[in-house]
């Protein structure tokens, strides 16, 4: 899982800064049409969210505890989740937001192979 977590934290750290990019345009088009939809705001937050899952993946990939897988879990299933419901024309997001539930799910596989590993 080591591998994992570093490939996983270079991706997400380099995807960042083009949900950065199409979210800020997001959120211009929104503005302009007066659409009432957050898409762009939702890409900002799924963007700090997958920069603070990369560094936190790259930081403890390396560590036996389950802390950092966690914290992981929490982050990428936050974002995951503030993508899919407030995607709306954005549509982008919805491949980014995968991305994110594909980090997740493959946190809560790191917990459940590292306790089976302690025993």
């Amino acid at each position: 899982m080591k591998n994992w977590k570093l490939v996983s934290g270079i991706l997400s750290i380099v995807l960042c800064v083009f949900v950065l990019f199409q979210s800020c345009a997001a959120g211009t088009y929104n503005a302009l049409e007066a659409n009432g939809e957050v898409s762009g705001s939702a890409g900002f937050l799924v963007a700090v969210f997958m920069l603070a899952g990369g560094i936190v993946s790259i930081a403890t990939r390396k560590s036996t505890g389950k802390g950092g897988n966690i914290a992981l879990i929490v982050m990428f299933a936050l974002a995951a989740l503030i993508g899919f419901t407030n995607a709306g024309s954005y549509s982008d997001l919805y491949v980014w937001s995968v991305w994110c539930l594909i980090c997740a799910v493959l946190a809560v596989v790191s917990v459940i192979l590292n306790k089976k590993q302690a025993n």
